[in-house]
Parts: C-alpha cells; sequence; structure tokens
C-alpha cells in the first residue's frame, strides 16, 4: 500500500483513531478519491480532529485504510455519527464492494492492531522493544536538531518550554512519521 499523511497539530491525552475499511469498485477510484478529499477536508472541520493517515492500495488494489485520531472518544463518536459524515457516506456508498469496515481503537493499540483477523495480538515486550526502538534515537536527535533555535531565542531554551518543544516534536514524529513505517516494516515478526 502507498501512503498519504495529512498534517494536522497533535495534541496531548491518548485520543482515540476511527480506523475504516473500504474496498473499492476499480471502475469507482478516481471518484472515491475526490470524495477521499472532501470528506478529510469534513472531518478537519470537528472538534478535537489531529489528523487522517490513509493506506493506499498498490496498483491493481482496491483496499483503503484510512485512521482518522480525534483527541477524545466523545469527539470521534461526534464525527462518526454526524450528519456531514452521513451524507458523505451516502454519496460513496454504491462505489463500495461490501460495507465499511469501522473499528474504535485508543491510545497507541492502533500501530499494534493485527493486520488481519488471523494474525496474533503481538506480545507486549514487543510492542515495548519497538516503541522504544523509535523513541530512543529520537530523544537524541531531535534536542540537537532544535538547539540552533533555542541558541538564537533564548526564552526558548527555558526549562519546561524546552521539554515540551522536544516532547511535541518527538511525539509528532512517532505518531505521524515514523512509527507506521516501522509497524508496516517489522509486521512479519510483531504479529507471528
Amino acid at each position: 500500500m502507498t501512503e498519504l499523511q495529512s498534517a494536522a497539530p497533535l495534541s496531548g491525552g491518548d485520543g482515540v483513531t476511527i480506523r475504516i475499511h473500504h474496498r473499492v469498485r476499480p471502475d469507482a477510484k478516481d471518484r472515491y478519491e475526490t470524495w477521499l478529499r472532501q470528506i478529510i477536508e469534513a472531518a478537519s472541520r470537528y472538534a478535537g480532529h489531529q489528523g487522517v493517515h490513509i493506506l493506499r492500495p498498490h496498483e491493481g488494489g482496491q483496499d483503503y485504510e484510512i485512521a482518522v485520531r480525534f483527541a477524545s472518544e466523545a469527539q470521534a463518536e461526534r464525527w462518526r455519527s454526524s450528519d456531514d459524515r452521513r451524507e458523505l457516506m451516502d454519496d460513496i456508498r454504491d462505489a463500495l464492494q461490501q460495507d465499511e469496515a469501522v473499528e474504535i481503537l485508543s491510545g497507541i493499540d492502533y500501530w499494534f492492531t493485527p493486520p488481519t483477523a488471523t494474525s496474533k495480538q503481538p506480545v507486549r515486550w514487543k510492542q515495548w522493544l519497538v516503541t522504544t526502538g523509535v523513541i530512543w534515537p529520537l530523544t537524541l536527535v531531535v534536542p540537537l536538531l532544535w538547539q540552533p533555535l533555542f541558541s538564537l531565542f533564548p526564552l526558548l531554551d527555558t526549562w519546561g518550554l524546552r521539554h515540551g518543544i522536544i516532547a511535541a516534536t518527538i511525539v509528532a514524529l512517532v505518531v505521524y512519521v515514523v512509527m507506521p513505517r516501522v509497524v508496516r516494516l517489522v509486521a512479519s515478526w510483531m504479529f507471528k
């Protein structure tokens, strides 16, 4: 699958991910792509929206995986049961080969959800090892990347603020950039 990430602010808390699977009819892919941009934009207007991650099918494939992240379960449910979403789903339903599959996941569980129903849930030590392997190098590199800016603006280098900037950067990188790729890379080991 190929990937698209929509940039969005990341806020604190565990958050909730709405994971959606769509199997698109081959003759409706262009229409679906247009619709996908519309629904992403609509979701972004809802309170608590933290971003969207889309896995597109490889050439010839039909399965799209969409992860829409919200700051809380209540905010995720407001979007999921909204008239906006319902109307957009009504517009695209005939382009899907089957009903959409929706799953609600909280915290970092989304990263470690087995790719198929027959895959095993990874053991906690593997989740810990992968998460540590992702965060550890970032804690070494990110402060160095911020150092020139901290030198130029001493206010940003004050105790607490500096840590908050570094932590927010690391969390954003983990959630939006690094972890989705790493889990796909180690999936054969992780889910056996």
